[in-house]
């Protein structure tokens, strides 16, 4: 692979980062307001997506229950992508469909948040969970790519929706990382306040 090649990702990458902040920017705000509210009242996040997804739905719970940038107590945080019983199990026994669903069933409650990360927005067990999460009341802050799919056309006026403006699943991916770290970031700055440097 030549190196035109190698920067053209970064220059590809960067550029869609720029783009989409602007967009995505008040929707990243509100996702923050809505899991700082949830975890002041006691309440929880559930995370799920496949593939690249459920890496991140991992890492998002681990910054929370561990740390992001500042040492605080932990914050409850759940990925549904972890536990491979009970993913084979209801697989096996039910459909794919239902591997995260059932999870919300289980361990979702009103006021808790579904975080939930489809590139294309057309992930059927992702759609499962936002069902099951709508079902118990709980918020629902989806992050998609490539328009939405349906899972946009399956959220409330109480939900938050950040749509990457890109078409590229590995693009969609980077800006949900940021995304990922912009939320993590601010619930700590509402927890805390002020910079982590300062």
């Amino acid at each position: 692979m030549n190196n035109q090649r190698i920067l053209s990702h970064f220059h590809e990458s960067a550029e869609i980062k720029i783009q989409s902040a602007t967009v995505l920017a008040p929707h990243i705000a509100q996702a923050i307001e809505l899991m700082f509210s949830a975890l002041s009242n006691g309440n929880k996040i559930l995370v799920c997506g496949n593939g690249g997804s459920a890496a991140d739905a991992q890492h998002f719970a681990a910054e929370l229950v561990g740390r992001f940038e500042r040492e605080r107590f932990p914050l409850p945080a759940l990925a549904l992508t972890t536990d491979t019983s009970i993913l084979t199990a209801v697989a096996n026994d039910y459909s794919y469909r239902e591997i995260f669903s059932k999870q919300v069933q289980a361990f979702g409650q009103a006021g808790d948040i579904l975080l939930a990360l489809s590139t294309s927005g057309n992930s059927a067990n992702v759609m499962a969970a936002i069902e099951a999460a709508l079902e118990r009341e709980m918020r629902v802050v989806a992050l998609t790519g490539k328009g939405g799919g349906a899972i946009g056309k399956m959220l409330t006026d109480a939900d938050v929706h950040i749509c990457v403006p890109a078409d590229r699943t590995a693009r969609i991916q980077e800006v949900h990382l940021v995304t990922i770290h912009c939320i993590c970031d601010g619930i700590d700055v509402a927890l805390f306040g002020g910079d982590v440097n300062e």
